[in-house]
Parts: C-alpha cells; sequence; structure tokens
C-alpha cells in the first residue's frame, strides 16, 4: 500500500500560487489532510485507501467569498518516472454548486 502520510499535492501543472496546496495524513488505511490556496479559504478531506493506494474521501472547503462546498472524491495513484505520485481524481461536489469533473494532482517534491 502506498503512504500518504506528510506528502503535498498542487493541480497538475499549475502554479503554486493559482491552486490549492493539499497536505495528506495517513494512519493504516485512515487517510486527512488540509488544503488551502488560490480561492480556498480552508479545506479539509477525510476517508481511506484501499489496498492498492485508491483513495476514497469526503471533502470541504470555504472560499474567499464565504461559500461553504461539499462533495466526495475517487483518487487513484500513479507512479511517475520520477518517483512522485500523481492522483487522477474523479470528483463529485454538491448543490448548491452541483459538479462532477476529473482533476489530476501531481505532488510537490519535499
Amino acid at each position: 500500500m502506498l503512504n500518504y502520510d506528510g506528502r503535498t499535492f498542487r493541480v497538475g501543472g499549475e502554479d503554486a500560487t493559482e491552486v490549492p496546496q493539499a497536505r495528506y495524513h495517513q494512519d493504516d488505511n485512515l487517510i486527512w489532510g488540509e488544503f488551502a490556496g488560490g480561492h480556498v479559504r480552508r479545506g479539509s478531506l477525510a476517508g481511506t485507501c484501499s489496498p492498492d493506494g485508491i483513495l476514497h474521501f469526503a471533502y470541504c472547503m470555504v472560499y474567499d467569498s464565504g461559500e461553504v462546498v461539499s462533495g466526495r472524491c475517487r483518487s487513484t495513484p500513479q507512479l511517475l518516472g520520477d518517483g512522485r505520485i500523481r492522483l487522477n481524481e474523479e470528483w463529485e461536489r454538491y448543490t448548491p454548486r452541483a459538479d462532477r469533473g476529473v482533476s489530476y494532482l501531481d505532488e510537490i517534491p519535499a
């Protein structure tokens, strides 16, 4: 099983000042994290990690505007040539701004 503890991620290919950065923690199959940056004042996630490294979690965040958004996500890891992890995220955001999509988060080197 991959260990996500202490790893930091951001949307791939984006300037770090423009998008949130997420720091992950792990204890056995329990995962959680915090994120902030860009238009996100604060966010958190909590869920589980399966033996193959796939993450299933719920998230909640507060935008600069004060809007609160929540949803769920399934993140599938891909090991990159340099040893970092890319997370292929299939997410669903709940109302009032319901939406679905796919994002790619790249690990930021320590």
